[in-house]
C-alpha cells in the first residue's frame, strides 16, 4: 500500500512525495482513513511510528475547505513539551506547503506580541502547549467555540507532567460536537478512563505493544557505585564509537552538572531541560541535529518525539523512575531501521526502579563488564575528595550542622528553666489622665510601644476620642 490508496488529495501526495516518502507507517495506514471519515480516533502506537504524520495529513485535507476567523482557530494539536510542538509545527508547514492553510504554534519562552498578531488574522491549525494556550484564553485572546477538530498527543506525557486538569479545562471552551484524535505512546487503565472524557464511539488503532522495543537496538547495562558514575560515563564513551548520543539525566540539575564534567574532560556537549530559555533549546537542539554537538546531554523533555533519526547511542545516565520512560529513552536510537546502541548505568539504590523496567517489558537488561574498574574506582575517590573539600560542601555541612549546635546549647530540662515573673499590674488611680491624647502619642518615640516586663507606665488608649460606631447599642439576633 502507498499513500494514494488512503484516499489524500493530490497536493498533500504532492507534499509527501517531496518529503521522500511513499508507503505509510502501519499507524498511518490504520489510522488515516478513519480520520478523513470525521470519527474519533483512539491510537496507540511506541514512540518513532510516524503518529504525527498519521493525523496531520487527513487533517490538511479536512481544513482544505472553510475559512478561518479571526481569533477562532479551526483545528487545535496539544502537545506537552515546547519542542514536540515545533516539531508538529514543521511537519504541517512541509505537508500544507500546497495548501492555502494558516498555522500558529503556542509555547513559551516566546513573546505574546507575534502570538496575538496570527490569531488576530484567524488560522486553521492552533499547535500549542497547555499553558501558554490557558494564558492566550484568559487573555481573551482565543476563542475555542469554533474548533471542529482537536488532537490530543503524547497524552500520557501530559499526565506525566501534570497538564490533565489544564487539558480538561481546554476541552470544556470547545463545542462537544467536535471530531478528536486521541493518542498516547502508552494506554494504561488510567489513559483510557481519560480518553472516554474525550471521545465518543471512537475507533481504536494501534500497532504495536507498548511495552516493546525497537529489535535493532543493542541494551546493556553497568553496575557502579554513585561516585563512579560520571567515569564510567567518559569510559563509555570513549569505548564506543559515538557519531551523536542522547545522555538521560532525571534531575535538572544533575543535567548542568553533567554538562560542566563532559566539557572539562574534553567532550563536545550541549544541554536540554525545560529550565532553559525556549531560544536556547531551539539553538542547541539545531546543533545537535547538525552535528554541531556530539553529546546532548538532557532531562526526559527530550524522550519523546524528538526526531533525530542518526542519534548512533543512548545514555541513562540515571535509571528513570517511571518504566515506560526507559523505552521512550531508548527509542530516540535505533529509527528507521538503523543499528542502535542504549546502555544504562545503574546503582544499587536503583533497584526498584530495574525491576519494574523488568517487569514492562518482560526482560533483563544484558549486564556489562566494563575495563578499567580500578582507575574508575581512582577517578571516584578523588571526586569525592574534591567535593568534601569544596568550599560548597563545607557550607552545606556547616548549615546542616549549625541547627544540631544550637539545640544542644539550648537542651536543657523544662523544670530547670526560670520562669517569667508576671509583669505587676500599674495602680493608675492616681495618675491624671492626659489632656490631649493624640498630641502625647505623637510625641512618644517608637520604640516606647514596646514596653519591658517592669516598665509601668500607663498605655495611651482613644481617651475621649471614642468613634461614634462604638456606642451604637448592639441587638442580639432574637430581637430581630
Amino acid at each position: 500500500m502507498n499513500f494514494a490508496d488512503l484516499g489524500l488529495s493530490p497536493e498533500v501526495l504532492k507534499a509527501v512525495g517531496d518529503s521522500g516518502y511513499d508507503t505509510p507507517t502501519p499507524i498511518q495506514e490504520k489510522a488515516i482513513p478513519y480520520v478523513l471519515m470525521g470519527r474519533d480516533v483512539l491510537g496507540t502506537a511506541q514512540t518513532g511510528t510516524g503518529k504525527t504524520a498519521g493525523f496531520t495529513l487527513p487533517m490538511i485535507d479536512i481544513l482544505a475547505s472553510g475559512q478561518a476567523k479571526s481569533r477562532m482557530p479551526r483545528s487545535l494539536i496539544l502537545e506537552p513539551t515546547r519542542e514536540l510542538a515545533a516539531q508538529v509545527a514543521d511537519n504541517f508547514e512541509n505537508y500544507g506547503k500546497y495548501s492555502k492553510l494558516s498555522m500558529a504554534l503556542l509555547i513559551g519562552g516566546v513573546s505574546f506580541s507575534d502570538q496575538d498578531a496570527k490569531l488576530d488574522k484567524g488560522v486553521d491549525v492552533l499547535i500549542a502547549t497547555p499553558g501558554r494556550l490557558l494564558d492566550h484564553v484568559e487573555r481573551g485572546k482565543v476563542l475555542l467555540n469554533g474548533v471542529k477538530t482537536l488532537v490530543i498527543d503524547e497524552a500520557d506525557r501530559m499526565m506525566d507532567m501534570g497538564f490533565i486538569p489544564d487539558v480538561e479545562r481546554i476541552v470544556s471552551l470547545m463545542p462537544p460536537l467536535r471530531q478528536t484524535l486521541f493518542f498516547s505512546a502508552t494506554m494504561s487503565k488510567e489513559m483510557r478512563k481519560l480518553a472516554d472524557k474525550f471521545l465518543i464511539n471512537p475507533k481504536e488503532v494501534a500497532v504495536s505493544p507498548p511495552t516493546s522495543m525497537a529489535a535493532t537496538v543493542t541494551q546493556g547495562m553497568i553496575t557502579v557505585q554513585k561516585a563512579e558514575k560520571r567515569p564510567a560515563l567518559r569510559q563509555l564513551l570513549k569505548r564506543e564509537e559515538v557519531k551523536t548520543a542522547f545522555i538521560f539525566c532525571n534531575r535538572k540539575k544533575d543535567v548542568d552538572i553533567l554538562l560542566g564534567s563532559l566539557e572539562k574532560h574534553g567532550f563536545n556537549a550541549g544541554a536540554l531541560h525545560g529550565d532553559l530559555s525556549q531560544s536556547h533549546r531551539m539553538e542547541t537542539l539545531e546543533k545537535f541535529k547538525n552535528g554541531d554537538i556530539k553529546l546532548l546531554v538532557c532531562s526526559d523533555v527530550a524522550a519523546r518525539g524528538i526526531d533525530v533519526s542518526s542519534v548512533s547511542h543512548v545514555f541513562n545516565y540515571d535509571v528513570p523512575s517511571h518504566a515506560e520512560d526507559y523505552i521512550h529513552r531508548i527509542g530516540r536510537t535505533g529509527r528507521a531501521g538503523m543499528e542502535g546502541h542504549a546502555y544504562t548505568i545503574a546503582t544499587k539504590s536503583d533497584s526498584k526502579y530495574l525491576e519494574a523496567i523488568y517487569k514492562l517489558v518482560g526482560m533483563k537488561i544484558p549486564e556489562l563488564t566494563l575495563e578499567g574498574m580500578d582507575k574508575i574506582a581512582e577517578e571516584a575517590s578523588q571526586i569525592e575528595e574534591r567535593e568534601k573539600k569544596s568550599p560548597r560542601s563545607r557550607q552545606n555541612r556547616s548549615r546542616s550542622s549549625a541547627p544540631k549546635r544550637e539545640a544542644a546549647r539550648t537542651e536543657e530540662p523544662r523544670a530547670a528553666r526560670p520562669k517569667k515573673k508576671p509583669a505587676p499590674t500599674p495602680d493608675t488611680s492616681e495618675t491624671p489622665e492626659p489632656q490631649n491624647n493624640r498630641r502625647q502619642t505623637a510625641q512618644k518615640p517608637h520604640r516606647a510601644r514596646h514596653t519591658n516586663d517592669d516598665d509601668n507606665s500607663q498605655v495611651v488608649g482613644l481617651g475621649d476620642n471614642v468613634p461614634a460606631f462604638f456606642k451604637i447599642p448592639f441587638r442580639k439576633s432574637a430581637e430581630k
